[in-house]
């Protein structure tokens, strides 16, 4: 015992030096284990962020395509179908033409002027209302598809866990799916009549000063056509097309038709999936975006169609108006045409600005 004290006063300062840099030590290594192990944890949880993102970002980008896919295949046709009947039924051009043939030789020279000045505002009505139908119609149903698909996006990056794939996920109700996408027939159906008004009074307006005998070149098409369109998109209230292409928001009947429509304000106590898919909607088309990207694609498809007619007539030249108007009749059944063969459609789809505009309006959304 003597010898144990004698060596503890001896040594006890390095005694306690070494104590305390020992238990220092294993203090210290356990501080690093722990710190190790969250350091790893977090690495693993970040890991599978990164994992879950890239899942999420690869399920997105094939439900985009899958979308696009769906206006193309299945609600683009359908909807062309009803609307190119529509058009043939309403705008009756070949009776026009058929009465000018049976009258040769019998129709005195007062009649025969005036049925072609109504063949003059049946055919360029035709032909611009066709090329406007077909052409906000294509991106009136892209912006449908993609303002469901954009819902999707939402939800799932709200909601979506590593357990969870995108096939578990309904976005809306089925009944009221199929309402919003059949709603595109709304153009046929209902806007139709006014629409055929509205663009006979803009191609008047421009036509009335141009002869039966006067010359059209490929530049002077495009620019009559051109200018039909916007004097038919700047008459009334901005935006007024809109309702042309879908029921009027808030009104229990649209002014320009006699359908009954209704659709609840947003300030509604309740409302529904649809009806908040159709405000969307009507937001996306009254965007001064939109707007861009239409105008684009209008001026896009009228240079087209006149280098389409340009190549089947002597139009490069120039034409008599009234030699023109048969090959427009010729001409407008391809505007028209099921998307498969429609140049249009796929000049449309081919638009970068048409192609930014709608990978925006799928993914940029504030969650």
């Amino acid at each position: 015992v003597g010898k144990c004290r004698s060596f503890w006063r001896k040594h006890r300062k390095k005694i306690l030096v070494t104590t305390t840099c020992l238990g220092s030590g294993y203090l210290l290594y356990k501080l690093y284990n722990a710190h190790t192990r969250n350091l790893a944890d977090l690495e693993r949880e970040l890991a599978n962020e990164r994992h879950n993102d890239e899942i999420i970002k690869t399920q997105m980008k094939a439900h985009f395509e899958n979308i696009q896919m769906i206006a193309d295949v299945t609600t683009l046709p359908h909807a062309l179908r009803r609307l190119s009947s529509r058009i043939a039924e309403e705008i009756q051009v070949s009776g026009v033409m058929e009465t000018l043939s049976k009258g040769k030789g019998t129709l005195v020279p007062s009649e025969k002027l005036h049925l072609w000045n109504e063949l003059k505002i049946l055919s360029f009505t035709r032909m611009v209302l066709s090329l406007w139908s077909v052409t906000m119609l294509s991106l009136y149903i892209r912006v449908q598809v993609n303002v469901l698909g954009r819902h999707l996006y939402i939800d799932t990056a709200r909601g979506l866990t590593t357990s969870h794939l995108l096939e578990e996920l309904d976005l809306i109700d089925r009944e009221e799916e199929k309402k919003f996408l059949t709603s595109a027939d709304y153009l046929a159906t209902n806007g139709m009549p006014s629409l055929i008004s509205d663009m006979k009074r803009a191609v008047k307006e421009v036509l009335k000063g141009k002869q039966l005998n006067d010359m059209l070149t490929t530049r002077s098409l495009e620019e009559t056509v051109i200018r039909i369109l916007d004097v038919f998109m700047s008459k009334g209230s901005p935006h007024h097309w809109v309702d042309y292409l879908m029921m009027a928001q808030d009104a229990t009947m649209s002014p320009r038709d006699t359908t009954t429509t209704s659709v609840p304000s947003s300030d509604d106590a309740t409302v529904t999936k649809l009806h908040q898919l159709i405000n969307e909607t009507r937001e996306v088309l009254t965007s001064t975006e939109f707007t861009n990207v239409a105008e684009i694609s209008l001026k896009s498809c009228t240079v087209a169609l006149v280098e389409e007619m340009e190549k089947q007539t002597g139009l490069a030249a120039g034409m008599q108006l009234a030699k023109l108007l048969p090959q427009i009749e010729k001409t407008v059944p391809e505007i028209s045409a099921v998307p498969d063969e429609n140049r249009f459609l796929q000049l449309i789809r081919d638009l970068p600005e048409v192609q930014l505009f709608f990978t925006l309006l799928y993914s940029n959304m504030p969650l």
